[in-house]
């Protein structure tokens, strides 16, 4: 039996809050990919960057679906079943993101 997303009625059309991670724009901090909440808008970087800040704001706000959002890539993953999501569509990207990788 193949596993699927239990959370799909908690994806919404969001606008993104930055044009790149939040929290490592405030800090100064590096990203290699970015990742945007579903639910609220929250951009943060991907398990691969060095603060896996998309990861902790699931852990701190339980909003468990992110978009691949750098450009918009529009896949969908869910951190509570971890599993892919098919997204009904992909988020525009806000002005040019700046690179950091």
């Amino acid at each position: 039996m193949s596993k699927h997303c239990t959370h799909t009625d908690t994806i919404h059309h969001v606008t993104p809050s930055a044009r790149g991670c939040e929290e490592c724009l405030k800090s100064g901090s590096t990203w290699l990919h970015l990742r945007l909440c579903r639910s609220c808008g929250h951009v943060g970087c991907c398990d691969d960057s060095p603060n896996r800040h998309a990861r902790a704001h699931f852990k701190e706000t339980g909003h468990p679906i992110i978009e691949g959002y750098d450009p918009p890539e529009g896949w969908g993953w869910c951190y509570a079943d971890k599993v892919m999501v098919e997204l009904p569509d992909a988020t525009p990207q806000v002005g040019p993101i700046p690179r950091y990788y």
